[in-house]
């Protein structure tokens, strides 16, 4: 029997899922969207990766990072459950050793990570605000009538960028209704976002920091070439864009998955698992905390939430 190893990046947008041999090589992979559902998106995952490698693989680790990892390294039982910063350096570093900077620009949030030597020694996040984030660009091209996969050829073409005001949602898209109804071109008004959209991440998510090569760039951003290419501009130097950088958090923590692995063969039949949250309000004191109770097989499992220490 051959042993894998899963890694789960289960995010707000979308979730994916790699499975890694012995060898740390991806023998399988996917991405679909969470859809609001978190441990549903994880169930299809790993149906979908089971469906890909062969009946004589045994699951010797799982690894767990995203907004939801908490929740669904509680579900199936998780060998490492570890933060977005972490899994996503050590995906990067099992494939491109020499990195200095991770740039990451994800549905929801974006991010930025120094590394020394194979080491983090920086990182800075941007949750506050969705602008310059996939889900505003996916919203920005249906306004435009473009689809999102054009996005980056379609900017690519221009020869003067327009100005957006990229630092806030409103404001961008105020900007942008307004540069269309002027009769701006679209190809500069889309080159004129993805520019804006650079300066935003440098002037915020990167500010006050030293950007040195090689530079990766990852997210579903990274696939928008405009956006690399006005990356390029400003910084002066060459950015890669893995084509698995979609999938680097879930490699990271499959990598940690692989070294962390116990004496434990994980059942692959994970869809039928009876897992359920329950939240309620506490009144036991005067902070009346929202409780999240968690139940697997209808055993109460965990409680989440509590401010006094209570549970």
């Amino acid at each position: 029997m051959n042993e894998c190893y899963l890694g789960i990046d289960i995010g707000s947008i979308s979730t994916k899922g790699v499975l890694l041999d012995q060898e740390k090589r991806i023998i399988a992979s996917t991405y679909i969207w969470t859809e609001g559902n978190p441990t549903q998106a994880t169930k299809k995952v790993i149906s979908l990766l089971r469906e890909k490698i062969d009946s004589n693989y045994v699951l010797k680790g799982i690894g767990t990072t995203g907004s939801a990892r908490k929740l669904i390294g509680l579900m199936l039982d998780a060998t490492v459950v570890k933060n977005e910063i972490t899994a996503h350096a050590i995906g990067t570093l099992s494939k491109h050793k020499e990195v200095r900077t991770i740039l990451e620009i994800g549905g929801q949030d974006s991010k930025i990570i120094f590394l020394e030597n194979g080491m983090i020694v920086d990182y800075s996040m941007n949750t506050l605000c969705a602008a310059g984030t996939g889900s505003f660009l996916s919203s920005q091209a249906k306004r435009l009538g473009v689809e999102i996969e054009d996005f980056g050829d379609i900017a690519l073409k221009s020869k003067k960028p327009v100005k957006i005001a990229a630092r806030c949602t409103v404001f961008a898209e105020s900007d942008l209704i307004h540069k269309a109804q002027a009769g701006y071109r679209k190809e500069d008004i889309i080159a004129g976002l993805c520019r804006s959209i650079v300066l935003n991440y440098l002037n915020n998510v990167a500010k006050g920091k030293k950007i040195h090569g090689p530079i990766v760039f990852q997210g579903g951003v990274s696939k928008n070439k405009g956006v690399v290419h006005y990356f390029e501009e400003q910084l002066g130097e060459p950015i890669l864009v893995d084509d698995e950088g979609h999938l680097m958090g879930a490699i990271g923590v499959a990598v940690l998955a692989h070294k962390a692995a116990v004496q434990k063969e994980y059942t692959w039949d994970m869809k039928d698992i009876a897992f359920e949250t329950k939240g309620y309000e506490c009144k036991g004191c005067s902070n009346h905390c929202e409780l999240l109770k968690i139940y697997k097989e209808g055993k109460l499992v965990d409680t989440w939430g509590s401010r006094c220490g209570k549970f």
